[in-house]
């Protein structure tokens, strides 16, 4: 009840709304390797008050081969907070931090689990219905 989704339509950009929250996918798909984990993080935090991600944090194994992955799609949480932003197709908008984990984890991300977001594409969390437009 609270996404609907924006078609592109043979745009090249969206024009993000001031305070509207947008859930979009990366173009690239990410592989963590099992030793790390990352944190995704502006890109440029100068470009102004746009934030990409609210809970950017990737687990040991997210998209990797070893956990049953061939790259998996961040699912970026994006907004502009006090001015329209126009976001074009392919731009750079945030990057990933890796840290070294002092131990490799007893378990990957998915590894065995099926997990809901490796290798997925665009997806809400799984606690949301699926989108049924208005007849």
């Amino acid at each position: 009840d609270f996404w609907e989704p924006i078609r592109a339509r043979g745009r090249t950009s969206l024009v993000l709304d001031p305070d509207a929250f947008y859930i979009l996918a990366s173009r690239e798909a990410v592989q963590v390797p099992p030793a790390f984990a990352a944190e995704m993080v502006p890109f440029d935090p100068l470009v102004g008050e746009f934030r990409v991600h609210y809970a950017g944090f990737f687990d040991p194994g997210f998209g990797h081969a070893a956990a049953g992955g061939s790259g998996a799609r961040a699912v970026l949480e994006v907004r502009s907070r006090e001015v329209p932003f126009i976001l074009e197709h392919g731009q750079t908008v945030g990057r990933l931090v890796y840290e070294r984990m002092s131990d490799r984890p007893k378990a990957l991300y998915g590894e065995g689990l099926g997990s809901n977001y490796q290798g997925q594409g665009l997806k809400l969390s799984k606690h949301f219905r699926a989108f049924v437009p208005a007849a």
